[in-house]
């Protein structure tokens, strides 16, 4: 029998954890089934567990309410009035929305935090998305519910509950507007909201409730053209701010949507603090979550500026700039940008020199699918170096993304099947892989050991 309890109780909660449930059992068979599946496929795996864990952490910490909860289900001949137009329950934090209408705060900050931006009764466009304590119905519930013997929680507990109180979010908007005032009050409240960010996931969740919160924190950065003018450790705190709210899952629509945003990332991936140059990378890793934003960022210009950096090769950044450049190149439209913009020379090189090794085949086995970086491949040397690997490496991933990428350039130019016979007849390596790789590694192996054979019975036929 099917436990009771707050996350079964809230409909929405519910069909939250539903949709959770599903679309971690298409992920979970993607992965077991599909030996290409990608890393994004992993990442999105963790946050729909993550997800889960969080609707069950917030269903054992209401534990304490769930009486009082549950009589005010009970309560059926509540005034109308005093029902939220969403949950269609007594409200518990009745606010008032941008539209005049009231709401219980869960409800309509869900929905506010599923990125709409329109009241769910009157559907106004909402001209802001701060939620005002309705003090008047929240009085005339309290006395309703004293006359009835029903306890109602106050709203400063619910408020804890949510991880916000009314005088955080009042903090929040105050550091909000120094961020337009003098220089030494602009860095102090761009640190703090940098730690706050970082720290409460809350106030990350608070930039969505307002169509000015981000433009506001980017304000020290839009001032002008260039962001070489501005105090470092300024941009270094704005950029880092705007990677930490860019974790949310709410937020990274609206903020890879917001005008300014990309291009200031973009700019920041060419100046400031080697710190603030990987944030920036982090930030657009994070935000090309969405296949959405993927399109977006890659429009905008931020893959050549991302291979530049990746080029210089500093260690603080190679591996939020190689994790940025991956997710973006999901899609085949940045695939043709990358190589456009130099990925597969800057990439060999590196992994020539041993650098993030695995991160770099895994970008360059996906850059493989695009005709003009396969032949790149062939003019650059790749050969040896895939051979080199797919015989050294303990690795068994890298030496199945090296076989396939072999497979793909060998197939592209013949003048390479040489170099794969003799590695053949010297090492036994394509044989070995054939035998003990991945099932995708026995795949590319035994098609190129085939073709091998063949163009050897060709020549004896000959």
């Amino acid at each position: 029998m099917a436990k009771t309890g707050v996350l079964s109780a809230d409909p929405t909660v519910r069909a939250r954890a539903a949709e959770l449930k599903k679309e971690l059992q298409r992920l979970v068979r993607t992965i077991v089934d599909d030996e290409d599946y990608s890393i994004q496929t992993i990442d999105q795996a963790k946050d729909a567990l993550c997800g889960l864990r969080e609707l069950k952490f917030n269903k054992r910490s209401t534990a304490a309410t769930t009486t009082s909860s549950l009589k005010l289900h009970e309560a059926l001949s509540c005034p109308e009035e005093f029902r939220c137009p969403l949950s269609k329950e007594l409200m518990r934090d009745p606010v008032i929305l941008a539209s005049g209408q009231t709401y219980d705060r869960p409800f309509i900050q869900k929905w506010l935090n599923a990125g709409n931006r329109t009241c769910p009764r009157t559907q106004q466009v909402l001209s802001y998305t701060v939620l005002t304590p309705n003090h008047l119905i929240r009085e005339m519930i309290s006395q309703w519910c004293k006359s009835q013997g029903i306890e109602l929680p106050n709203p400063v507990q619910y408020g804890k509950e949510e991880g916000i109180t009314e005088a955080e979010r009042d903090h929040f908007f105050s550091l909000l507007d120094k961020l337009s005032a003098t220089l030494p009050e602009q860095k102090a409240a761009a640190k703090e909201l940098r730690f706050l960010t970082k720290k409460m996931p809350s106030f990350r969740a608070l930039f969505g409730e307002s169509v000015d919160a981000i433009p506001q924190l980017l304000a020290p950065l839009s001032g002008s053209k260039s962001q070489s003018g501005v105090h470092p450790d300024l941009q270094e705190d704005v950029i880092t701010t705007l990677l930490n709210l860019s974790i949310h899952d709410s937020n990274k629509k609206l903020v890879a949507e917001t005008p300014m945003v990309i291009p200031i990332l973009i700019e920041a991936l060419r100046s400031g603090t080697i710190e603030t140059r990987s944030n920036a990378a982090a930030a657009l890793f994070t935000l090309s979550a969405l296949d959405s934003n993927k399109a977006l960022i890659g429009k905008s210009g931020a893959l050549k500026p991302l291979i530049d950096l990746l080029d210089e090769g500093h260690p603080l950044a190679m591996k939020d700039v190689a994790s940025a450049i991956f997710n973006l190149c999901i899609i085949h439209e940045n695939k043709a940008r990358a190589v456009r913009d130099g990925a597969v020379r800057v990439i060999l090189k590196k992994i020539m020199d041993g650098v993030h090794v695995d991160e770099l085949l895994a970008i360059l086995a996906m850059l493989s699918t695009h005709q003009r970086a396969v032949e790149e491949m062939g003019e650059l040397g790749a050969v040896p170096c895939l051979l080199c690997i797919a015989r050294e490496s303990t690795c068994e991933r890298n030496k199945e993304n090296c076989i396939a990428i072999l497979h793909t350039v060998c197939l592209n130019d013949r003048t390479k099947w040489k170099a794969l016979r003799e590695e053949e007849s010297t090492h036994g390596t394509i044989s070995k892989l054939a035998q003990d790789g991945t099932s995708r590694a026995k795949r590319k192996a035994n098609a190129i050991l085939e073709r091998l054979r063949r163009s050897v019975n060709i020549t004896h036929t000959a």
